[in-house]
């Protein structure tokens, strides 16, 4: 590995696992080169390793993928402040340490050890996510080693320890505000049909709404989205996005993963998710066994139930955007391969916890709050005519109205809401 001037060596390390070298460059804070590989093994999912080199550019894609994305709201005003001129400076500046997985760098020739520096075990600043939630900090010494750096996601968020819990804080866009609310509803919506999911608590601030998560990553687990675990097998042309993922998690040894999706698929069709991109749901493995463990817990679905649109144009039959495996949210649905764990009776009266949920809000009024319960109860009723005509119907899943690009709602791609969220 040949060093320059204008960068700077480390060690890409999986908790205290060596696993290459590499060279960031001091403009960019790119990888610009990769020396010595030390353990192929523990090499992030989904990247390359050919005769002991490791490609280069996936890498690179997968560290530019660990900063916060240029469309996040309110970035360009936050930079200003850190007084940096892209997010992915802010990378190396807590030494790429994240919330949601175990991999690191440090300083070539340093005795730094991840578990003196790591974010789980050891409290962080939140000078960063205080500043990326508009907030400012008091003192004229700003401190950059936070997980904050490393959190993908459009919306304003930041992480705090809250009662000694990793939680993230997530804030809403537009007039509405809307996503804390829907993050809530999910959250409800799922607890009631018993699917496995990350818990969302509505929190209000000076009068603005966020959403509030612990975090389901442990020291021991981590996060690999399904964008990462589909590059680990070749795709072929004739087989849908929706199948290359079922057959990745299979090769891998992943179990349940049809009935996870099965479960996804359906809590996105009733709250109208648009924003169920590759990058949002994954499975997690054990850092320290490399054994997968079970497909994550659902998370990040505030991009939901019309939250963009104006109350005019709320509509339960409406074409909505649709991820993350066809463009149609009618054809993603055909993706369930049973109903039967199903009972939509459950929800009878959720569209008055949504009621509950958004009483007192300052940015959705009566009107959009009817409507928005009308629309949900639709979605509903609409569910339960498909699962009782589905016996009569025989469909074959195909490449047709399949999702051609990973891209999320803000336009970037390899935007997971952890990335964290979870």
């Amino acid at each position: 590995m040949m060093a320059n001037a204008w960068s700077k060596k480390y060690v890409l390390k999986h908790k205290d696992v060596a696993v290459a070298e590499i060279e960031l460059d001091e403009a960019t804070g790119a990888i610009s080169d990769i020396g010595n590989v030390y353990d192929e093994r523990h090499v992030p999912v989904g990247i390359s390793v050919k005769k002991g080199r490791i490609d280069r550019a996936a890498l690179n894609e997968w560290w530019r993928g660990r900063a916060i994305p240029a469309s996040r709201d309110g970035i360009k005003e936050a930079l200003l402040e850190l007084r940096l001129a892209t997010t992915q400076k802010l990378l190396d500046k807590s030494l790429g340490l994240s919330l949601s997985d175990q991999y690191w760098i440090c300083p070539q020739g340093s005795d730094a050890r991840w578990g003196n520096l790591n974010f789980f075990d050891n409290d962080f600043s939140e000078d960063v996510g205080n500043i990326l939630l508009g907030k400012g900090v008091a003192s004229e010494v700003i401190s950059l080693m936070s997980p904050d750096n490393t959190s993908d996601g459009w919306l304003k968020k930041k992480w705090a320890i809250i009662e000694g819990k990793r939680c993230l804080v997530k804030g809403g866009s537009g007039a509405t505000q809307q996503e804390p609310y829907n993050e809530v509803l999910a959250s409800r919506i799922m607890e009631r049909l018993g699917i496995t999911h990350v818990p969302y608590t509505l929190m209000i601030q000076e009068d603005y709404p966020y959403s509030v998560c612990e975090n389901f990553i442990t020291p021991q687990t981590e996060l690999v989205t399904a964008w990462y675990v589909m590059q680990t097998k070749q795709k072929q042309n004739h087989i849908s996005v929706y199948q290359h993922y079922v057959d990745c998690c299979e090769a891998l040894g992943i179990s349940g993963i049809v009935d996870a999706l099965d479960r996804m698929i359906v809590v996105d069709y009733l709250i109208a998710n648009e924003d169920r991109h590759q990058n949002n749901f994954g499975v997690v493995r054990n850092a320290e066994t490399m054994e997968w463990i079970e497909p994550a817990p659902i998370y990040d679905s505030g991009s939901s139930l019309w939250f963009s649109k104006p109350t005019t144009l709320i509509s339960a039959t409406g074409k909505l955007t649709c991820k993350p495996f066809k463009q149609d949210h009618n054809e993603q649905i055909k993706l369930v391969t049973s109903f039967d764990w199903l009972d939509l009776s459950k929800l009878n009266d959720i569209e008055n916890e949504f009621r509950d949920i958004l009483k007192g809000s300052l940015f959705i009024d009566e009107t959009r709050q009817d409507v928005l319960c009308s629309a949900l109860r639709q979605r509903i009723e609409i569910l339960s005519e498909i699962v009782h005509s589905r016996s009569s119907h025989v469909w074959v899943d195909d490449r047709s109205h399949d999702v051609t690009e990973n891209i999320a709602y803000s336009g970037e791609q390899a935007g997971d809401d952890w990335k964290q969220e979870p």
